[in-house]
């Protein structure tokens, strides 16, 4: 008799140490560190990366929901190209490319950091810089004449570089890259950003928007 209670108690012992267990895991998932993000859970749930330029609603006549670079607010890094625009100085109007420091250079005045400005920002910043050396009361404006290239890498027919377009996904992406190959993961894929100085990577959903400087790595499937 004594026997038999001891191994009864023995197995709830088990019972009770089975369930702390797996709550305590089940904790665990539930407070899993932020941006690191199990492949299913990633599926649904937006990568938390800050995107270089805010979203805005598309231009009338464009397809409803399709993000689009503002340049109002997008940030200018190395290989953008840059119209800039100095009214009455025609030897000034052209467009710039910024090179691997950051920097963009112009005639008289010389580099001037674009990296992390908006074009706004580079305008406001130009202006000065010829009001201070040469210009009295400089008028110039800036946009983005070409953005800097994507890069997608792994299982894809053709990675390698390309030119970035507006409202561009993950989806669209592969498609420029010919296709994946027969191995590829197609339904996630390794997204890096620059933002800030800082680089993130994420596992994101093949509908999630790109930004200009993206590297997407297409993953291969296990089964």
């Amino acid at each position: 008799m004594q026997s038999e209670l001891s191994r009864a108690a023995h197995m709830l012992r088990l019972v009770l140490v089975t369930l702390l267990v797996a709550a305590a895991l089940g904790g665990c998932k539930m407070r899993a560190i932020p941006g690191l993000l199990m492949p299913g859970s990633a599926l649904a749930t937006p990568a938390p990366l800050p995107p270089p330029g805010a979203f805005a609603a598309a231009p009338m006549g464009a397809i409803p929901g399709v993000p689009v670079v503002v340049n109002e607010t997008y940030r200018l890094d190395s290989g953008d190209r840059v119209r800039i625009v100095v009214f009455g100085q025609d030897n000034l109007s052209r467009v710039y490319g910024v090179d691997g420091s950051g920097y963009i250079s112009l005639p008289l005045i010389g580099p001037v950091c674009a990296r992390g400005l908006t074009t706004f920002q580079l305008a406001a910043a130009l202006a000065g810089e010829l009001k201070r050396k040469y210009v009295k009361d400089p008028k110039v404006t800036a946009e983005v004449d070409v953005y800097r290239p994507f890069f997608i890498l792994g299982e894809v027919k053709k990675p390698g570089q390309f030119a970035y377009v507006n409202g561009m996904s993950v989806e669209t992406a592969v498609a420029i890259a010919e296709g994946y190959t027969e191995r590829a993961n197609e339904r996630k894929v390794r997204l890096t950003r620059k933002f800030g100085g800082v680089t993130s990577t994420v596992i994101v959903a093949t509908d999630y928007p790109l930004q200009p400087g993206d590297t997407i790595y297409v993953l291969e499937r296990f089964f």
